[in-house]
């Protein structure tokens, strides 16, 4: 199979699988994703997004299917690929002992990101994620929307290529989720991609260029919104639209029915 041209998609995906025993979480996916743009990647749960995502990331071996990052082949190249990538987890795992500031700079090493660059980019987004006050604190003082945020300077340090994102405004207040969409919109705006899945439609409905939507490790719906309108007899909005295609709209019609 033809590698990728470097100036193709940010990521694509070709046959992916994974199987556990008698169990398929990811059924032959078939997946491109454009550099700059803003991909929402949504489903029910258990429907096989986290795998997936893991598998993009390298973080999980698929039982059959590539993955190319940037043009590289993560099984083959799988440094250059993950240098070009950026992952914040729905559940982030910082290291307590440390103060944020010493954890965004031990990341930062591990992508050999100049001292001086570092700094000068803690300098500028401490502030920018209401940090400042706290960022020579131990972690193990932050609530979860401070992990969330340091999580994020962290992983912004090394310019990214390319950011996964699995549920990255739970657990925030409104106003640190207005920022988390204000980065991603500034991000691509600049040409990083972002790979969001959310189980908040209405936050991919706002922001995403495209969305796809998996169901028992399926891809059955992708496209834009007025795409995925057509899909689905034109419901209006992206609620209507995932229940239509994941089967849910009996569910929504138990809930009218007892309110």
């Amino acid at each position: 199979m033809s590698q990728p041209a470097a100036d193709g998609p940010m990521i694509r995906a070709v046959g992916l699988s994974k199987s556990y025993d008698s169990v398929t979480a990811v059924h032959h996916l078939d997946l491109e994703v454009g550099r700059g743009e803003i991909f929402g990647f949504l489903g029910p749960n258990g429907a096989g997004k986290t795998t997936t995502i893991r598998m993009l990331t390298g973080l999980l071996r698929p039982t059959s299917g590539q993955v190319w990052i940037a043009g590289h082949d993560i099984a083959e190249e799988p440094l250059a690929a993950r240098a070009a990538v950026a992952y914040l987890p729905d559940t982030p795992y910082l290291y307590d002992k440390l103060t944020g500031r010493e954890f965004i700079h031990f990341v930062a090493g591990l992508y050999r990101v100049p001292p001086e660059r570092v700094d000068r980019r803690v300098a500028e987004m401490l502030p920018l994620f209401e940090l400042e006050d706290r960022a020579d604190d131990l972690i193990e003082g932050y609530s979860h929307g401070m992990r969330q945020k340091t999580l994020m300077i962290s992983a912004l340090v090394h310019d990214p290529e390319l950011m996964f994102l699995d549920e990255p405004t739970v657990g925030l207040d409104p106003r640190s989720a207005r920022l988390m969409r204000d980065v991603f919109r500034q991000l691509a705006s600049r040409g990083t991609t972002v790979f969001l899945s959310t189980h908040i439609l209405e936050i991919a409905e706002r922001l995403c260029d495209r969305i796809a939507i998996i169901h028992q490790g399926k891809v059955i719906a992708l496209g834009t919104m007025s795409e995925l309108r057509e899909l689905a007899e034109h419901n209006n909005t992206l609620e209507d639209i995932f229940l239509e295609v994941t089967g849910g709209a009996a569910y929504a019609e138990i809930a009218q029915v007892l309110a």
